[in-house]
């Protein structure tokens, strides 16, 4: 019969680690609970663990440093699967340790088990990583842990950073042809500016005539962007690094920026879909998980990461608490539109809050990539019509004096 290595925690809360004999892991777990004994961990590996992610791998091979949404994704499900197996949480840790292709993630869950395993809970961990984990998911493992559907609450937040990622990368997919088609349009306009209109410059020189406008114009302008650019380039540079330190650094200049970036025509309503879409996917996953409405809004006001959205979402956590109802507090923001106001009602009345909410988070998803895909259909026309006018001119500038030349010698 085989020998495991445990390591428990007594009633109160006293580390116990020891050998013992047992046939598999699932009848040692089942003996160490019977004696109401809370598992820390439990060696060799488990069956279940090898029948989710395969057999132990010696060495840890890492594609990239920095943690990635797709590493924290992969992350929870592995952590919410593996719990769900009755595997204990610190050879679930230590497992999918062997697996993330994060040097930076693994890093991260080696301190994670190395605090567990000093007596802290695993949100209390997480806590010291709030640059990795948000607020969500710190609160979110926390009400886990307390109600003892931990497995629940973590496949829950695994299926809400699935649908964010997921939404984040058809986002990123819309805007990735208008950025590079603008790309390659001032590319041309630089290159043209820069190398095709000097060399013609040169050529005119040759000939004792006067420049047509445009083309005087067109030879200036190329010459102070030669002659300049460094410096432009340079005072581009500095304003834009103290716009973006003013903006990070300073609360008035995230207002501003956000103030912004809401009033703006058009735009501006494709910004606050994006705020809705992230304001009714976390409250829905926080309310589903167990959590109460007014804790669901202070962890919804201190993660959206948006100044003017955590003002709104505070004001109306105090309406609640005067005994409005979500609805009400909602209309009364003059920030949600009225189909979000009438869906929260409706799943208040039904008491099917958080379906409601992930309907309205799939409307505006639905809506923010309508949107985005119509703009690309307009862009397209739009910049090639631009692109054709402007280096329209340029050729006109620059065939303007040839042509002139070319009645002068027939005559």
């Amino acid at each position: 019969m085989p020998k495991f290595l445990y390591t428990v925690r007594d009633s109160t809360g006293k580390k116990i680690t020891s050998y013992e004999d047992a046939s598999s892991t699932d009848e040692l777990i089942g003996r160490l609970q019977a004696r109401n004994l809370i598992i820390v961990n439990v060696s060799p590996e488990s069956k279940e663990t090898e029948a989710v992610f395969g057999p132990r791998k010696k060495q840890v091979r890492f594609k990239h440093s920095r943690i990635t949404s797709d590493d924290l994704v992969v992350f929870c499900r592995q952590l919410a699967t593996l719990i769900g197996g009755a595997v204990p949480i610190l050879k679930s840790l230590d497992t999918i340790a062997k697996q993330v292709p994060s040097s930076k993630l693994y890093s991260v869950i080696k301190d994670l088990e190395k605090n567990m395993e000093g007596g802290l809970s695993l949100h209390e961990v997480m806590a010291k990583h709030s640059k990795v984990f948000s607020e969500l998911w710190i609160n979110l493992v926390e009400t886990g842990e307390a109600s003892g559907n931990l497995t629940l609450v973590l496949g829950r937040l695994a299926s809400y950073l699935e649908r964010g990622a997921s939404f984040k990368k058809r986002i990123i997919s819309s805007l990735m042809y208008p950025s590079m088609l603008l790309v390659a349009s001032l590319g041309a306009l630089f290159f043209l500016t820069i190398k095709i209109i000097p060399t013609f410059a040169e050529l005119f020189k040759g000939f004792n005539l006067t420049l047509p406008v445009l083309t005087e114009m067109l030879v200036t302008f190329s010459y102070l962007i030669r002659k300049y650019m460094g410096v432009v380039i340079g005072v581009i540079f500095v304003i834009v690094f103290l716009i973006r330190l003013y903006v990070r650094n300073t609360k008035e200049g995230r207002m501003l920026f956000e103030r912004l970036q809401l009033g703006l025509p058009v735009f501006g309503e494709f910004f606050r879909s994006l705020l809705m879409e992230r304001f009714a996917s976390g409250v829905a996953t926080l309310i589903e998980s167990g959590v109460p409405i007014l804790y669901t809004l202070e962890i919804a006001e201190r993660s959206m990461g948006n100044l003017i959205m955590a003002g709104i979402i505070r004001q109306i956590k105090e309406d609640i608490r005067r005994g409005k109802t979500l609805n009400s507090a909602l209309e009364k923001s003059g920030f949600f539109e009225p189909m979000v106001v009438q869906m929260v009602a409706v799943g208040e009345e039904v008491g099917d809050l958080p379906q409601m909410l992930k309907r309205i988070e799939t409307f505006y998803q639905e809506y923010t990539e309508t949107f985005l895909a119509r703009f690309t259909a307009l862009f397209e026309p739009i910049m090639l019509m631009f692109m054709g006018l402007v280096i329209g001119m340029m050729v006109l500038g620059m065939f303007l004096p040839i042509f002139k030349i070319a009645t002068l010698g027939t005559g």
